[in-house]
């Protein structure tokens, strides 16, 4: 049983390192894992004989004697579903195994106050789109979704939306009702996503300790302590657009307090900077404000000044805070940061502690506007990597005398 045990935790260790790394040898694969040769290759073979991973020879590497086999995820067999809802667009992806993203929808999201039904119906067609258009014998082993909003862990409740009013919504419940295919729907906040993704596969591979702000309608945040999501007592941690920093005469936020970090350096306040009209908005206006600043507009360049001194205002206090190795600027704040690098850097120059910033590094997204779903599909493979040898289905089960094949795809609801 023991020995059972740690095969299943072996494989699984080795498949979510070439998930998350791409192909690896075996040698690098033992020496990552501190295992012989010989269980590495079971390892391998059993996990390329039902069809997670290939094996296959490497390039010429120079050297003397026989090279080591590269071990690569199968992406076109494994995939989930990924879905990420935003205030302004509603995006669905086929995410291979390796994180590749295979295949793609997206709509816009009206601003139309609280709309589970419109939005579970747009993702839910996607989904089935994207799950017929998969290639004959590719499986689907999970679904992940990113929500702008904090979600209640374990069964993807809602359960505060403030851009457009979502409380308690049962989000996860229904767009797998609504998809079909029998599989839960694993729901995470996207920042505190963003924030996993960038720390695995984008501005933060490598660090332990990150800090990432994702800009949408406001500011959500993500903060990575030792390698781990700080979560808080109940999951709902790191809403750092609701830290105050402007409490004396701060701009109303939409969580009822006055001068929230999202309320001095969201959509709004930058449109309002800029002189921009109250009809516009979304992520069109703001980039226009960032490309007017560019080409040396006065109001756009003073809105960016001052928007960049209350960002720069929150991101000194966090760095106090947490001492990270790193801070993302993520999503709509992947548009502002250039134009208001100066302004944080000279927030952290004056308000940070000498030997918290000697060595903290300031990013834009590598993953932009990807992180959050990118995100979203990880937690859709978190299954496969806990257990790959009980969630994927044996081909050819050893005592059996003739091959099975993997269960049909469920059929899909029009």
């Amino acid at each position: 049983m023991v020995q059972e045990q740690s095969r299943r935790h072996n494989a699984g260790t080795l498949l979510r390192h070439v998930h998350v790394d791409g192909p690896l040898s075996r040698a690098e694969l033992g020496e990552r894992m501190g295992l012989n040769r010989s269980t590495i290759m079971a390892l391998t073979t059993e996990l390329s004989r039902v069809g997670l991973v290939r094996e296959e020879s490497p390039v010429d590497t120079g050297r003397a004697g026989r090279p080591s086999l590269m071990v690569r995820p199968a992406s076109d067999r494994c995939y989930v579903l990924a879905f990420d809802v935003a205030v302004d667009r509603l995006v669905a992806a086929r995410v291979g195994l390796g994180g590749t993203i295979l295949d793609r929808r997206e709509a816009v999201r009206p601003r139309a106050g609280p709309d589970l039904h419109d939005v579970v119906m747009v993702l839910a067609r996607f989904g089935r789109q994207l799950h017929r258009a998969a290639p004959s014998g590719a499986r689907c082993v999970g679904v992940g979704a990113s929500y702008c909003g904090m979600i209640r862990p374990g069964d993807g409740m809602v359960r505060y939306g403030p851009d457009l009013g979502w409380v308690d919504q049962a989000f996860g419940d229904e767009l797998g009702r609504r998809l079909g295919l029998g599989l839960p729907v694993a729901v995470g906040n996207e920042a505190h996503l963003g924030a996993q993704a960038e720390q695995r596969r984008g501005a933060g591979v490598g660090l332990d300790n990150l800090i990432y702000l994702h800009g949408d309608v406001g500011v959500g945040g993500g903060i990575i302590v030792g390698g781990r999501l700080l979560g808080g007592d109940g999951g709902y941690g790191c809403e750092l657009g609701h830290m105050v920093v402007n409490p004396y005469d701060g701009r109303p936020c939409g969580c009822g307090s006055h001068g929230c970090l999202e309320a001095e350096v969201g959509e709004r306040a930058l449109l309002d900077a800029a002189g921009r009209p109250a009809e516009l908005f979304g992520r069109d206006a703001v980039r226009s404000v960032a490309d007017d600043a560019d080409r040396g507009d006065p109001a756009a360049r003073e809105a960016l000044r001052r928007v960049g001194d209350w960002l720069g205002i929150g991101v000194a206090n966090l760095i106090n805070l947490f001492n990270p190795g790193v801070v993302v600027f993520g999503g709509m704040l992947c548009d502002l940061y250039p134009g208001a690098a100066a302004q944080v850097r000279g927030r952290i120059a004056r308000n940070v502690l000498p030997v918290a910033r000697e060595s903290v590094r300031l990013r834009t997204a590598a993953l932009g506007d990807d992180a959050t779903l990118v995100g979203a599909a990880e937690l859709g493979f978190a299954r496969l990597l806990d257990d790959p040898l009980a969630v994927w289905p044996d081909p050819a089960p050893p005592d059996a005398g003739v091959p099975s094949s993997a269960p049909p795809a469920p059929r899909l609801p029009a």
